[in-house]
C-alpha cells in the first residue's frame, strides 16, 4: 500500500432531552472462538448496531439491539477500541498499530494501519485521524473506504514523537498537539498543504480533544483548555492554579464541551468529583460537582447535546450543559471503585444515537439504558469481565 507522506518541518517561531429508543436484551448464546474463520455466513445475518468490548485475551462482538453475544475473537495483549467513523467498522489498537474490525460481520481483518504506540482515534467532518505516539505519525483517511480495504489516505509526521492527538477540520485544516516524550506544550494549526498557520505553546500537558457546535475545537491543559475557533487560538483558564482537563466530550448540537477536572498534582490517583463545562461561545469554564467520582471512560454526550457522566455511585448523571446543573440521575450499577492501574477494567459508558450502554466488569454484564425513563431496558452476561466498550459510529 502506498500512502503520501508529508514530513513536518522543525517547530518555528441543550438541554437534557428524552431518549426515545430502547434496547431489548436477551441472554447470550455460547460464542465460538472463531477468529480464523469469517463470522458472517449465509445462516448468520449481519450484526445490528454492533458493539465491541475488550477483555483479557480477546474481543466480544455484541448485537446492539438484542444484546446477544455474537462472536468471541481471541486477541492477545492489551487492546483498545474506537469507532472507525462509519456504520460497520471499529479500530482495534494493538501493540503494532490500528487493526480493522468489521464489526457488522464480526470479522477481525488483517488490514492494519501500522503504528508505534497507537494512541488517539479522532472522527470529525467525515474524516478519521490516527495518532501514533511512538513516532508522531498522523494518518488521515475517509472511513467510508474501509469496506474496500485499507485506505491510502495521507500521512503527516509531527516534528517530534509524543503522546498526542490531531483533528482535521471540514476545510482541511489540521489541529495537532506540540510536544516531546518528556513535555507537551500546546498546539499548531496547519493548512491543507500542511504549512503552519498559527500555534500556541500556552497549554502545559496538552491532552485530548473535542469539537463543539460551529467546529470550535477544545484541547485540555493542566491549567484550563486551549480553544481554536474561527481561525483564532485562545486560552480559557481553570479557576484553580492547577486544574487539569485531559478528557473531553463534544457535541455538534451544543457550544459547550464536557471535560473532566483534576486539581491535585501530587495525587497517585485523583478521584475527581467535579466536571468542567467549557462554553466555546462565551469563552468561559464552569465546574459542576457531581457528589461522586468518575473515570476517564465516564464521559459522553446525549443525542440532544446532554452531558453524561457515569459515576462510581453506579448512576449516569445527566447534565444540562447550558444551565450547568444535574437534571437527572439514572441508576444502572452498584457502587464501584476505580482501580489504580489505568489499564484495569472499570465500567464504561458508550452512547450511540438514543441509547446508552454501560459495561459492568464486576458483574460481567452489559446493560442498555433508556436515560429518559431511568430504566435499564436490556442486559446480557459475558464470559469474562469486559474492559473497554465501543461500537460502530452508526
Amino acid at each position: 500500500m502506498t500512502r503520501p507522506t508529508i514530513q513536518a518541518a522543525a517547530p518555528a517561531a441543550l438541554l437534557a432531552g428524552a431518549l426515545l429508543l430502547t434496547a431489548c436484551g436477551t441472554a447470550p448464546e455460547p460464542a465460538t472462538n472463531a477468529a480464523a474463520q469469517p463470522a458472517a455466513t449465509a445462516s448468520r445475518p449481519a450484526v445490528t448496531d454492533p458493539l465491541v468490548l475488550t477483555y483479557d485475551g480477546g474481543l466480544y462482538v455484541v448485537d446492539g439491539r438484542s444484546l446477544k453475544l455474537v462472536e468471541d475473537i481471541p486477541l492477545a495483549g492489551y487492546n483498545r477500541v474506537n469507532p472507525a467513523g462509519d456504520d460497520r467498522h471499529v479500530l482495534v489498537s494493538t501493540s503494532t498499530g490500528f487493526r480493522v474490525l468489521d464489526a457488522a460481520s464480526a470479522t477481525l481483518k488483517d488490514d492494519e494501519f501500522k503504528g508505534v504506540k497507537p494512541g488517539h482515534v479522532v472522527r470529525h467532518a467525515g474524516r478519521t485521524v490516527l495518532f501514533a505516539d511512538g513516532t508522531g505519525e498522523v494518518t488521515l483517511f475517509d472511513p467510508r473506504e474501509l469496506a474496500a480495504g485499507l485506505p491510502e489516505g495521507e500521512v503527516y509526521r509531527a516534528a517530534t514523537a509524543h503522546h498526542g492527538v490531531a483533528i482535521e477540520l471540514a476545510d482541511g485544516e489540521l489541529v495537532i498537539t506540540l510536544g516531546t516524550e518528556e513535555k507537551r506544550t500546546g498546539i499548531a494549526v496547519l493548512d491543507k498543504e500542511r504549512k503552519e498557520i498559527t500555534r500556541s505553546e500556552q497549554c502545559p500537558g496538552v491532552h485530548g480533544e473535542a469539537a463543539a457546535q460551529g467546529e470550535a475545537v477544545v484541547l485540555g491543559c493542566e491549567d484550563g483548555v486551549i480553544l481554536y475557533k474561527d481561525g483564532e487560538i485562545s486560552k480559557i483558564d481553570s479557576p484553580d492554579e492547577y486544574g487539569r482537563i485531559g478528557n473531553q466530550a463534544g457535541s455538534d448540537l451544543s457550544p459547550v464541551v464536557l471535560g473532566d477536572y483534576k486539581k491535585d498534582p501530587d495525587a497517585e490517583l485523583e478521584r475527581p468529583t467535579q466536571v468542567s463545562l467549557i462554553d466555546t461561545a462565551k469563552g468561559t469554564l464552569k465546574l459542576v460537582d457531581l457528589g461522586t467520582s468518575y473515570t476517564f471512560r465516564s464521559l459522553a454526550r446525549g443525542p440532544r447535546g446532554e452531558a453524561l457522566v457515569l459515576g462510581t455511585d453506579g448512576a449516569v448523571h445527566v447534565i444540562d450543559p447550558v444551565a450547568g446543573k444535574v437534571v437527572r440521575t439514572v441508576e444502572v450499577l452498584g457502587a464501584w471503585k476505580e482501580p489504580l492501574d489505568w489499564q484495569r477494567p472499570r465500567p464504561n459508558l458508550f452512547v450511540r444515537g438514543q441509547v446508552g450502554y454501560v459495561s459492568d466488569p464486576d458483574g460481567r454484564r452489559l446493560h442498555a439504558v433508556d436515560l429518559a425513563s431511568g430504566k435499564v431496558t436490556g442486559s446480557t452476561s459475558l464470559p469474562q469481565p469486559p474492559n473497554e466498550l465501543s461500537g460502530v459510529a452508526g
